[in-house]
């Protein structure tokens, strides 16, 4: 009976704490999601205004649907995405105002109506929300009596919806915001980790602890994620900064974080090949206690390295520039000293670790804008 209010104290302590993090977690979110919910309410709102004030239509549900399906919802709306969807629904709504003026409206035209519908979404998106709100929206147009004064008769929600569907476009071209931002925080992020695994497996050298290499190991496995939304934040802008006239000024600095991201990436899989025969050789006592002092200093200095990459990507212009030269100068001062001999180190499976960390030096020197050829000349030849 004593246990049971320590119990419950401890249950009650446990529960604050989910409902601390989660309230967290979704304000964060909520502060995050600000410029998405703007756009899909002046999306929404302003398509029905369209159509009901410009073009006399009752009622335009289908106008403020169209939109709000067009526009999703994501952090960096996809031009293209937003395009094929605004299609995809107009084509939905005119398919079923075809079909309720040759069938009639009942359940007969329901059907095909829904099936078409949901197919044609399927063709233009693997996700399951575009299919069932494109399916809905066929069902309404054909349970949903047509306004009796509608000037197109049936077709009036057709134009609706294209009403909507070139609201969302416009609203993604003129949004003002900056196309950098997403890309930016993606690259920092990935850098911060690829920072902390380099810091991790140095550390787990010196202590020779395989444990903390597995653990580098681990959080150099995570990144691929992230430099997976990398590469779909930097496509988004990439379109963004191609066809807005408000953002291109930014297609050239966008240019240079894609290319940076490309070698970013591979450095991120040659980590986790470092990694991986980190562990063996701790392992196997493969170095010697010299070997494994430099080999870890160096490790270090590679942290210190992509420290100063993080950087570069929070500046643009000259800053970004400046960075970036700093990267690069303190990756060459590495590079110049990856040799196993320089390194003390005599064993195979040393060697064999050297060798993997240049290929991730010849990477990083890459993503620091050297060229490839620049980048492997400046490794000590074996």
């Amino acid at each position: 009976m004593s246990t049971r209010p320590g119990h419950l104290k401890h249950l009650l302590r446990s529960a604050r704490r989910v409902v601390a993090n989660r309230s967290r977690a979704g304000a964060v979110r909520a502060r995050r999601s600000m410029l998405p919910a703007l756009q899909m309410t002046a999306a929404g709102v302003g398509a029905y205004l369209v159509s009901e004030q410009v073009l006399g239509h009752e009622t335009p549900l289908f106008a403020a649907v169209a939109a709000l399906i067009a526009m999703g919802f994501t952090k960096e709306p996809r031009l293209r995405k937003v395009l094929e969807v605004a299609v995809g629904c107009t084509l939905g709504v005119l398919l079923a105002d075809m079909l309720t003026l040759g069938l009639g409206a009942g359940i007969l035209t329901a059907v095909f109506a829904v099936f078409l519908a949901v197919m044609l979404a399927r063709f233009l998106d693997p996700g399951p929300m575009l299919a069932m709100q494109m399916g809905l929206q066929a069902l309404l147009v054909v349970m949903v009596p047509v306004p009796a004064d509608a000037a197109l008769g049936p077709f009036t929600r057709s134009v609706d919806a294209v009403v909507g569907g070139t609201t969302a476009l416009l609203i993604t071209l003129i949004t003002p915001k900056d196309p950098r931002g997403e890309p930016v925080r993606e690259l920092k992020g990935v850098a911060d980790q690829l920072t902390a695994s380099l810091r991790d497996t140095a550390a787990a050298l010196r202590t020779s602890d395989s444990r903390q290499a597995w653990h580098a190991l681990i959080r150099a496995r995570g990144l691929q994620a992230q430099v997976d939304d990398t590469t779909k934040a930097l496509s988004a802008a990439k379109e963004l900064t191609g066809y807005s006239p408000a953002h291109r000024r930014h297609r050239h600095y966008v240019r240079r974080l894609d290319r940076t991201a490309d070698k970013l990436d591979l450095a991120v899989r040659s980590l986790r090949v470092v990694a991986r025969r980190t562990v063996s050789t701790i392992d196997h006592a493969a170095l010697s206690d010299a070997g494994t002092i430099n080999l870890a200093t160096a490790l270090d200095d590679l942290a210190d390295a992509t420290v100063q990459l993080s950087r570069a990507f929070s500046e643009s212009g000259p800053g970004f520039d400046r960075w970036m030269d700093t990267a690069r100068d303190s990756l060459a001062a590495v590079a110049t000293q990856m040799h196993p001999q320089r390194l003390d180190i005599h064993d195979l499976e040393g060697e064999a670790l050297v060798l993997l960390v240049r290929t991730m030096l010849v990477d990083l020197l890459e993503a620091a804008e050297c060229e490839h050829d620049d980048a492997v000349a400046y490794l000590p030849g074996l």
